[in-house]
């Protein structure tokens, strides 16, 4: 294994497939939410048995993340990232055929298990490829197979849903899955690259996991994820009956209009990660770059939910819709580069996936609240606005955890003391 301060040859294709990698990923999630409509007429759900459906996705998804990651420090990327690519695809095809709730439910619990380590382990592998200050670009871009999964795949899974049944859609994304895997199985690679030790120190220095679980950086960029996670798997299970419902569009418009705030996501995480990086680059601090830019965009968009439609207008309410729920989305890039700057290497995978299944939790909770909520609620509409409120209340104060509590640097010193003596250096350096 070699260290540098470069990318390794072939780097930007293993991004790439990655990147395909986290596209089906997001797809994968979204199709429920999308076919919300035709789901629940078939099947007779009530607005909380859909909200528990959607759920159901995130019942083992951190509990399978926190297990993978750990067997992701031993066992090559490469091989986990297949196995979890044919999981995906293998458990969609059953809903080819008539089904109820309880297989539906189950369907989607054994998809959350296959999933829940997805973003943590491509993160480790592209990690494998491209040294610490140069991370900036290929997380944004990994992030970007989120947006993009659903910008590409609505279009397409909306008109399966709508000119065959949501049953195909649902297959359709098992072919997608196990095409990924043949071209993952032929060409995907394990990358080489190791982080610098600093001070000549060793590349197997490790930090005890009770110091690195309570790390106040790593905890409150958690902590801001859960809030910013809040409002993506809302996106994902609820945004697109909002419109139908609450909005009166049909469910065509619905669909064509679900990809709006993936598509502004998709420039603001681009464009932040691309800011995050430069001002790392520059020589400004990790607490600036990392931790109060993307946790102020944050604040921004919740300050904005609460008027979620208070608006004259359909459009209107869209665009406010979509403006607050995606401004904060830096976070996701930030996060993992966090991790990766306090974390030795030979732990990483571990605490990226570990801090991931912290804040994914919020994917359990948020679907099913909102389901309640509306269906408790005096009207459909009163209930998705309340619903809303609740979602700025969250992002504004995670975004105020973020803002107070990431300091990179003064942590990065403070592990440094809990390495085990032999290899008591810093922990690996952001630079």
């Amino acid at each position: 294994m070699t260290v540098q301060d470069r990318p390794l040859k072939g780097a930007w294709g293993m991004t790439g497939l990655l990147f395909l990698f986290m596209l089906i990923n997001f797809g994968d999630k979204v199709v429920v939410g999308l076919a919300k409509g035709p789901i629940s007429e078939e099947l007779n759900l009530s607005p909380e048995e859909y909200g528990l459906l959607a759920s159901s996705f995130f019942f083992l998804f951190a509990v399978s993340a926190v297990v993978v990651g750990f067997v992701a420090n031993r066992i090559k990327t490469r091989w986990v990232l297949l196995a979890m690519a044919i999981i995906w695809s293998l458990v969609q095809f059953p809903m080819l055929a008539t089904v109820n709730l309880e297989v539906l439910m189950a369907c989607r619990i054994v998809l959350g298990a296959g999933e829940g380590p997805a973003a943590a382990v491509a993160m480790h592998a592209t990690y494998k490829w491209f040294p610490d200050r140069l991370r900036g670009l290929p997380t944004a871009i990994l992030a970007q197979g989120a947006a993009l999964g659903v910008i590409v795949t609505v279009p397409a899974l909306n008109w399966i849903i709508v000119h065959h049944s949501w049953h195909w859609a649902f297959g359709a994304l098992g072919i997608a899955g196990l095409l990924w895997a043949v071209l993952w199985l032929i060409f995907g690679r394990e990358g080489t690259l190791v982080d610098r030790p600093a001070d000549g120190g060793s590349r197997d220095a490790r930090i005890p996991y009770r110091y690195l679980l309570t790390c106040p950086s790593i905890v409150a960029a958690a902590c801001t994820c859960f809030a910013a996670y809040w409002g993506l798997s809302l996106g994902l299970t609820w945004f697109t009956s909002y419109l139908r419902e609450g909005l009166g569009y049909s469910q065509q418009e619905a669909g064509t209009f679900t990809i709006l705030p993936w598509i502004f996501g998709f420039f603001v995480v681009m464009i932040g990660g691309f800011i995050s990086q430069r001002l790392s680059a520059k020589g400004v601090s990790s607490r600036i770059a990392r931790g109060v830019f993307p946790a102020g965009t944050l604040i921004l968009g919740g300050c904005f939910m609460p008027f979620v439609g208070g608006l004259p207008s359909p459009a209107l309410n869209l665009a406010l819709l979509i403006f607050g729920s995606a401004i904060g989305s830096t976070v996701y890039v930030v996060l993992p580069m966090i991790v990766s700057e306090l974390t030795p290497q030979p732990q990483r995978a571990a605490m990226l996936a570990t801090s991931g299944a912290f804040y994914t939790l919020a994917g359990i909770i948020a679907p099913f609240i909102m389901g309640k909520v509306i269906q408790d609620a005096a009207t459909v509409v009163a209930g998705y606005e309340f619903g809303y409120l609740i979602m700025g209340c969250l992002m504004i104060a995670g975004g105020l955890i973020g803002f107070l509590f990431i300091r990179p640097e003064a942590d990065r010193k403070r592990l440094a003391r809990h390495m085990t003596p032999a290899l008591a250096i810093q922990t690996v350096s952001a630079v």
